[in-house]
Parts: structure tokens; C-alpha cells; sequence
């Protein structure tokens, strides 16, 4: 498939199961699973489904670049924690469209490691993004807004971070193959996630019957749209266009909230027109100016 078209439907894919993915996640939080356990089982169930891409085949690993994957899946686990942190304080319908910044962050990255200048285009496209969290910030009069401090905070430390994961994906993906590079990443993340058992509230088998299947069916939605997406960054490159369209789960995050929210339990559509409108204008303000930054 040629890159142009392989870099606007694979991210598009990614988008609509990513905003599917946060919102079941969501759900399984509100039952009480925990940001330390859901990292835990979203990792193993991420690194069992990464496994099949050594099928792929590809070079043989080096041993002495095994420390490329190992800085990229520390980037993973850094903001895999920042991204369930936020889902779990904050509402999906402001969480995922600030983790849209990382694209620019990507476009920041990227021409420095590139030895290119940022051009006020760029600039432009960072202040547009910063009214975009203004709106997403706007809510009813005398209502408490629900954890947005820390869900700016842990979304923006996400961003940053997926933002590294995806430029060194690029850079390093084409000498390991996708077959290699990625089953290595997410094995490591894995190891990584053991460290996490120390910090759980309760015991694996002490989450609630009815939390399992949200958890399993949200950490296998998280982990398709991970392989759809980074497969694409190691095959095609293209990070910061790749991450244009990828942003759309933003707005798709909002609509579904909007519409089918109720499916999930979750309470954000009744914070009122007025507050989901506001966020939706964020969000098309966020992609906006992640569209500025490529054309």
C-alpha cells in the first residue's frame, strides 16, 4: 500500500478503536480495577498480541542495540501510567484530546533530531492548541470541574512521552524491521509492569467479577489500536502525519460520549450540552492545529 494512503487509513483505524478502547477502560475503572492493576493486565495482553508479529520475521537481533527498545519501552511505560492516570481522574472527553498534543510535540521532535528550524507555522499551531485546552477547560457555573488539573498534568506527561516513543519507533524501526523491533518493545513494557504488583490496591483476584470483561475487552482494544498504529510509524515512518490523523480520536472520543456514553455507564453526557459543546470545539481546535503543523 503506498504510504500516503497506508499513513491516512491505518491511524484513522487506530483513532475510532482507541476512543472505543478509553471509554471501556473507563468503565472498568468506575469498578474499581485501579490505575496500577489496569496498567498490569493491559501490558501482558498487550505484549501477548504484540508476539505474533515476530511471525513477521526480520533481522537478527543484535544484542548490544537491545538498549533501543529498552529506552522505547520505558517512553511506553512512562505514559501508559500518565494516560490511565488521567482516564481515571479526569473525563475521556478531556483526557484523549489532550493527549492529541503529542503530535506536536512529534512535529517539535522531529526536525530538531532532523536539524530543521521550527517555523511560525509551527508556533502558530502550539498556541492554537493551547485555546483548544482553554475550551476544553470552559464548564457549568457552579460546578466543580472534575479532576482537570491532573488530568491536564498526566496527559500532557503522556504526550510527551508517546510523543519520544513514536520519533525513535521511526527512527529505529527501519534497521529492526517491524517483526523485531515491536514484539521486543512490549516484551520489555512487560517485564517492566511487574514492578507494578508492589503498588496494587488488592490482589488480582480480588477485582470485581463484572470489572473483568471491561478490563480484558478494553486492554485488547487498546492493545489492536497500538498495533495498528505503531506498525504503521515502523513500516512507513511518517510520525508527524501519521499523528495528524490520529488525533481525530479527540473528536471522536467527544462524539461518542455525546451519543452512545450511556452504553458505558459513564455520566460525562449529563455535564450538559453546553460543557460538551465546548469540548468539542476544543477538540476540532486541537486538530486544527495539528493539520497546520504538515500542510
Amino acid at each position: 500500500m503506498p504510504p500516503s494512503t497506508a499513513t491516512v487509513l491505518y491511524p484513522s483505524i487506530a483513532a475510532l478503536v482507541y476512543a472505543f478502547a478509553a471509554l471501556v477502560l473507563k468503565r472498568s475503572s468506575s469498578l474499581g480495577v485501579g490505575l496500577w492493576r489496569t496498567t498490569f493486565v493491559v501490558n501482558l495482553i498487550a505484549a501477548g498480541l504484540f508476539s505474533f508479529l515476530w511471525l513477521l520475521g526480520g533481522p537478527e537481533v543484535e544484542r548490544e542495540l537491545l538498549w533501543q527498545p529498552g529506552v522505547i519501552a520505558l517512553c511506553l511505560f512512562v505514559g501508559q501510567i500518565a494516560q490511565f492516570l488521567a482516564l481515571e481522574k479526569g473525563d475521556v472527553s478531556v483526557a484523549v484530546p489532550v493527549f492529541g498534543l503529542k503530535v506536536v510535540i512529534v512535529a517539535f521532535l522531529t526536525p530538531i533530531l532532523a536539524k530543521e528550524a521550527v517555523g511560525m507555522k509551527l508556533w502558530a499551531a502550539a498556541l492554537l492548541s493551547v485555546a483548544g485546552i482553554t475550551c476544553l477547560n470552559r464548564k457549568d457555573a457552579g460546578k466543580t470541574p472534575r479532576g482537570l488539573l491532573i488530568t491536564f498534568v498526566s496527559g500532557g506527561i503522556g504526550a510527551i512521552a508517546f510523543a519520544i516513543f513514536d520519533v525513535l519507533v521511526q527512527m529505529w524501526g527501519p534497521t529492526w524491521g517491524a517483526g523485531r523491533l515491536l514484539p521486543c518493545i512490549f516484551w520489555i513494557n512487560a517485564i517492566l509492569s511487574f514492578g507494578l504488583i508492589f503498588r496494587f490496591s488488592a490482589p488480582l483476584s480480588q477485582v470485581p467479577k463484572q470489572a473483568w470483561k471491561w478490563l480484558t475487552s478494553g486492554a485488547a482494544l487498546l492493545s489492536v489500536q497500538s498495533i495498528i498504529f505503531v506498525g504503521t510509524l515502523a513500516v512507513y515512518g511518517k510520525a508527524t502525519s501519521s499523528n495528524i490523523v490520529y488525533a481525530s480520536r479527540g473528536l471522536l472520543s467527544v462524539v461518542l460520549v455525546w451519543m452512545i456514553g450511556h452504553w458505558f455507564a459513564n455520566q460525562e453526557q449529563h455535564l450538559g450540552a453546553s460543557v460538551l459543546r465546548w469540548r468539542m470545539i476544543g477538540a476540532a481546535m486541537m486538530l486544527s492545529a495539528i493539520v497546520m503543523v504538515v500542510i
